[in-house]
């Protein structure tokens, strides 16, 4: 069942006591319910109100329940219409079926529970379509619908735009979303967009499930009643009920103990959760987005992730490129960064020289754009008001923790040396596959001018 509001249903069906009947029966389930006593009242009510579903009578004496789809599906071809039928009316049911009907129910019904289930599978089917559609609009989109969404994402790189319009495309949905990417790319902030592009009126929650125990895992997220364990004087409200009509942003996933995510799989297949010490499920109305900097097939290898927990979560998945693939991004970072730093500081330095540009081009930055926000940072602080000092840069990028040097000596287990001329070349094409073959990228990263750089290619490839 999707995150959206509460379904509306509209019943339409002349004969009086099994309206009523049906209609306490969809309150019960948790349907809001319109109800009409003829096909021609049931499509001026379905004009005006548009509900999420309709359920009709095929026997009526104004308007049949053929006329009454055929009308439903010229205005709204998504919206889910099922037959309800009598015993003897199987041809007319099929009839039905063919022309668009999504389900049918036999008059007079046994179940109650089947009326809930054959509704909840329509609107499930109708979510998909929407989701799919709107799949295939992001799918053609080179960037995003609705730019102001992602402001908090600087950056110029085709990849990312690309990732933006996916982002607006999975927003539409329920299903879950997985994000993956290195420390430091910007998983947060990519999970608040879609928070805001969804319009989901709930709010974004982010918890970091790093380091949660079974125990703590299932307390923090599904909550407790008084006296669920020694201790427990009071309830306290889990977050996914903090979250309810909104987001819950689950951080660090990859470190989530396996019977904790044989608990969340529950969640996300039944969309319901026991908070401990509850006789009752209750709903989940939340949307999930998970976030991990460990690449899924690693977590898959290693067997940290249950494959049904993966395929369950990862309905959705998209992944960062660290910033050393998008050196494009390096500029507008900067001003963006300089620009904070200086009102943080209240100094002005200027902008950034071109020659401080390039060695940060060139830098790996393993830590991404956090680490380049920190750099911007304490570069302000050191240097002279009215400019920018490259001795400054040149000690803040050096500044490397042993084990990052020790990893950082490329030919420790080359054995032998390669020539000159094969260690240009390995580097040559280490900096065009990091820049996606754009030269002018590459060039930046190696240090030289792009007509050195295209100078260079020429000769190898003449």
């Amino acid at each position: 069942m999707s995150v959206t509001p509460t379904p509306t249903v509209l019943l339409i069906d002349d004969d009086q006591f099994a309206c009523v009947t049906m209609g306490d029966c969809l309150r019960d389930f948790g349907y809001n319910v319109l109800e009409a006593r003829g096909g021609a009242e049931g499509l001026d009510i379905f004009a005006r109100e548009r509900p999420d579903a309709v359920l009709v009578d095929l026997r009526m004496k104004d308007i049949d329940g053929h006329q009454v789809l055929a009308a439903v599906k010229e205005r709204s071809p998504d919206t889910p219409v099922l037959i309800i039928s009598g015993a003897g009316d199987m041809q007319d049911v099929i009839r039905a079926l063919r022309h668009g009907a999504s389900d049918f129910l036999t008059k007079p019904l046994q179940d109650s529970a089947l009326l809930d289930l054959a509704l909840r599978r329509a609107l499930d089917v109708q979510d998909m379509r929407r989701e799919h559609r709107s799949l295939a609009r992001g799918f053609l989109s080179e960037g995003p619908r609705h730019p102001e969404a992602f402001d908090a994402f600087v950056t110029v790189c085709p990849r990312i735009l690309r990732i933006f319009a996916y982002c607006e495309a999975v927003a539409a949905g329920s299903e879950p979303v997985l994000i993956t990417g290195e420390t430091g790319v910007g998983k947060e902030i990519l999970a608040r967009a879609i928070h805001r592009v969804s319009g989901l009126p709930g709010p974004f929650v982010a918890v970091n499930v790093a380091g949660l125990d079974e125990h703590a895992f299932s307390d923090t997220l599904f909550g407790h009643t008084k006296g669920a364990f020694t201790g427990a004087t009071g309830g306290r409200e889990g977050m996914i009920e903090q979250a309810a009509r909104g987001t819950l942003f689950l951080d660090e996933i990859g470190d989530l103990p396996q019977v904790a995510q044989i608990r969340l799989l529950r969640v996300l297949q039944e969309r319901e959760y026991h908070p401990l010490g509850a006789d009752r499920p209750r709903p989940m109305t939340a949307r999930v987005l998970a976030a991990t900097n460990i690449a899924p097939g690693k977590l898959l290898r290693e067997e940290r992730f249950r494959n049904d927990f993966y395929y369950r979560l990862a309905t959705h998945s998209l992944a960062i490129p660290p910033l050393r693939e998008r050196p494009e991004d390096i500029p507008p970072l900067v001003r963006h960064f300089l620009d904070q730093a200086e009102a943080c500081f209240r100094k002005r330095v200027g902008p950034c020289p071109p020659d401080i540009l390039g060695q940060l081009a060139a830098h790996p930055f393993p830590g991404n754009v956090r680490e380049l926000r920190g750099t911007i940072f304490d570069a302000v602080v050191r240097s002279e008001p009215g400019r920018l000092s490259l001795s400054v840069f040149d000690t803040i990028l050096r500044r490397e923790p042993p084990q990052a040097r020790r990893s950082s000596r490329y030919f420790v287990d080359a054995t032998p040396l390669p020539t000159i001329r094969q260690a240009t070349e390995e580097l040559v094409q280490e900096a065009l596959a990091r820049s996606g073959g754009k030269q002018n990228a590459a060039a930046r990263l190696l240090g030289i001018t792009p007509q050195a750089l295209n100078s260079r290619l020429r000769r190898r490839d003449a």
